[in-house]
C-alpha cells in the first residue's frame, strides 16, 4: 500500500493516507478536534481506519493517542466540560449525532484497556457478562458463547477445567486474554486496544501479540502503544501523532523504513520521545 500525501490546511502539516488494501474503510475520522474545557487534546484528524485490518496509534506520552482511542467509542463523553468539533462517521453515519445510541455503539466496539480489569465473578460469568446484560438466558447459547470467545482469545485449553473459578485468580496475561474473550463475547466490529500489554511480561506479552496476529481479518483493531517494535510487529497501518496532530499516517512497514517526515522518522529512531 503506498502511501499518498494529504495537507491539513489548518494546521499545514503534511500527512499521508494509505491506499486501501483492507477490505475498505469502516471508519472515517475527519477534521476531529477534541477539548477538555478550554485545553484542546486534538487537533484536525484526519484518517480512515481499514476494515479487518491492524492499526498501531503511536507517539509519545500525551500526544492524543488513548484520546483519540477513546473518541472512538465515546468513553470521553463521560468527563465534565468535553467538547469536539468535526465527525468520525461509521456505517455512513456520525457517531456524535445527537440519535445516536451510544450502548449500542460500544457494544460494537469492544475495548481492552491498559491494565486487566476481569470482573470479580467466575471466568465463565466474566465472558457471559455482556450476553446476559442483553437478557439472553439461553444455556445453550451462553455455553456456546463461553466457549468460542474462550478459544477465540487463545485461553480455552488453560481455564476449561476451571470455568466456575474466581477470574481474580488467574495470571496478569491471562486476565488479559479474558478481557479480550469478554470483549469478543458481544460480538464487536472493532477491538480497541489501550497499551494492552504494558501491564504484561515479555511471554505474557508475546501471547498478546500472537493473539492480535490470529485475530486480524475478523476483526478490525486499532491499538495504542508505545513500543515502537510492537507496533511493526503487529499492524499493517500505523498513525504517528504528536502534540494531539496526526502527523503522519501509512502502511507500517513504509513509516518505519521510509517515513516521508522528519518528525517521524526522529520519533521511531528514539530522537525524542
Amino acid at each position: 500500500m503506498e502511501a499518498k500525501a494529504l495537507v491539513d490546511l489548518d494546521s499545514t502539516e503534511t500527512i499521508y493516507h494509505p491506499k486501501q488494501g483492507g477490505g475498505g474503510s469502516i471508519l472515517d475520522i475527519e477534521r476531529f478536534c477534541l477539548w477538555y474545557g478550554r485545553a484542546q487534546a486534538l487537533f484536525n484528524n484526519t484518517l480512515n481506519i481499514e476494515r479487518g485490518l491492524v492499526t498501531a496509534l503511536i507517539g509519545p506520552s500525551g500526544c492524543g493517542k488513548s484520546t483519540l482511542l477513546r473518541s472512538l467509542n465515546r468513553m470521553n463523553d463521560l468527563i465534565a466540560g468535553l467538547s469536539i468539533s468535526g465527525t468520525i462517521v461509521f456505517e455512513g453515519k456520525n457517531i456524535y449525532d445527537p440519535d445516536v445510541d451510544v450502548i449500542g455503539l460500544r457494544k460494537r466496539m469492544g475495548m481492552v484497556f491498559q491494565k486487566p480489569n476481569p470482573f470479580p465473578m467466575s471466568i465463565a460469568d466474566n465472558v457471559t457478562y455482556p450476553l446476559k446484560v442483553d437478557h439472553v438466558t439461553d444455556r445453550r447459547v451462553l455455553e456456546e458463547t463461553l466457549e468460542q470467545a474462550l478459544k477465540s482469545a487463545a485461553l480455552w485449553d488453560e481455564v476449561k477445567d476451571r470455568l466456575k473459578d474466581s477470574a481474580l485468580g488467574l495470571s496478569g496475561g491471562q486476565q488479559q486474554r479474558l478481557c479480550i474473550a469478554r470483549a469478543i463475547a458481544a460480538d464487536p466490529d472493532f477491538l480497541l486496544m489501550d497499551e494492552p500489554c504494558s501491564a504484561l511480561d515479555p511471554l505474557a506479552t508475546t501471547k498478546i501479540e500472537d493473539l492480535i496476529n490470529e485475530l486480524r481479518g475478523r476483526y478490525t483493531i486499532i491499538i495504542v502503544t508505545h513500543n515502537m517494535q510492537q507496533a511493526a510487529r503487529v499492524s499493517d497501518n500505523t498513525a504517528f501523532l504528536y502534540l494531539g496532530r496526526l502527523i503522519e499516517y501509512g502502511e507500517t512497514n513504509a513509516i518505519f523504513t521510509r517515513p516521508r517526515l522528519k518528525q517521524t522518522e526522529d520519533y521511531i529512531t528514539g530522537r525524542f520521545g
